[in-house]
């Protein structure tokens, strides 16, 4: 077997705002295997200053991956540990080597065009007027449920957004969720939690930074509305620290990305955990290329997971790679009149 690795830099079609920062690109890298006349491909999608493997020496983890490619996927998972994009790059390409064709991974009822999944809208922080634009784009689209990144302008604004989509829709037709990304301070996260339940969110992801665990739980406790961790995962990486760190917080949901967890063995480990302790979860994608949203789509739709996920960032970039994957009324569907096309990266 052959393993080899490229870069690529996708281009945002519009700078798109979080409370770190705004991104105009992303960067991201492909594992690519061969053996037997066949091919596989495989997402590493590393993002900067979030990924817990943003190290200097993720380039030359990558060298080492395709050195001893011959130990296996379960092996070289084991030994990635401290890297989980580049676990679930492994994860990916092995499946994609094995399977009929290079990007059916799961086949399922999904890949057959014959069910969908649901996903939210995702607002994108920016000016008020750009943020309520999003917002009634969403809506015309037909979504159910729409998430608004906030924490990055002016609160008050971001509560007159959420202010104007209910004076159309209640929260029976519309789901709200709001990602502040850790936005919060301690002193103000309780206080803002009560002026956001006003308008009937369904959850708010990571108020405050990770790392607080006994605030967080303190947070879970007295919020009138959910709390999901997200970023909170980033970075656990033993099995006792997961049991830990839920039962410390308790929360009402976690948020799972494959590429910064661990992958599909890692999203398992974590879901496993979240239902024996009666707590919800949900997929999201983390600004991958086309090519990991596929993976992390078919695998998100065997989990028979009924809540809207997060799924459907391929449409940010002017750079990405034509696949299948369309969005209708607020689903994510698999369109067989659309073909993959990759010759950017000469696969």
């Amino acid at each position: 077997m052959k393993a080899t690795y490229r870069k690529h830099i996708l281009q945002f079609k519009r700078p798109s705002g979080t409370s770190r920062g705004v991104m105009t690109e992303k960067e991201t890298w492909f594992l690519i295997l061969e053996a037997n006349g066949k091919r596989g491909i495989g997402e590493c999608g590393l993002l900067r200053g979030l990924s817990i493997d943003d190290r200097p020496e993720y380039e030359e983890k990558l060298q080492w991956v395709c050195e001893n490619i011959h130990l296996g996927k379960d092996s070289l998972w084991e030994a990635l540990k401290e890297f989980p994009s580049i676990q679930f790059g492994v994860e990916m390409a092995f499946l994609s080597l094995e399977s009929e064709t290079p990007f059916l991974l799961f086949p399922s009822a999904f890949t057959k065009g014959e069910q969908a999944i649901s996903i939210n809208g995702l607002v994108w922080m920016g000016e008020p007027e750009f943020m309520k634009t999003q917002i009634e784009e969403k809506l015309s689209d037909g979504f159910k449920c729409i998430k608004l990144k906030i924490g990055a302008i002016d609160f008050q604004q971001e509560l007159d957004l959420l202010a104007f989509i209910r004076s159309h829709f209640d929260e029976k037709i519309i789901e709200l969720r709001v990602d502040a990304n850790g936005a919060f301070t301690e002193s103000e996260a309780l206080h803002k939690l009560n002026q956001l339940a006003v308008y009937k969110l369904h959850s708010i992801e990571q108020p405050i930074q990770k790392g607080q665990e006994k605030i967080m739980a303190k947070l879970c406790k007295q919020t009138p509305f959910p709390i999901a961790l997200d970023e909170e995962l980033i970075g656990v990486f033993e099995y006792d620290e997961k049991v830990k760190l839920l039962d410390t917080i308790q929360p009402h949901y976690i948020i799972l990305k494959p590429s910064l967890i661990g992958g599909i063995k890692g999203s398992l480990e974590w879901i496993a955990l979240a239902e024996e302790r009666n707590i919800g979860w949900w997929i999201t994608s983390a600004l991958e290329s086309n090519i990991g949203l596929n993976a992390i789509a078919q695998f998100t739709f065997t989990l028979n997971n009924m809540m809207p996920q997060g799924l459907g960032t391929g449409g940010l970039y002017t750079n990405n790679f034509t696949c299948p994957l369309v969005i209708k009324q607020g689903q994510l569907w698999y369109d067989f009149s659309e073909i993959w096309e990759v010759d950017q990266l000469a696969f």
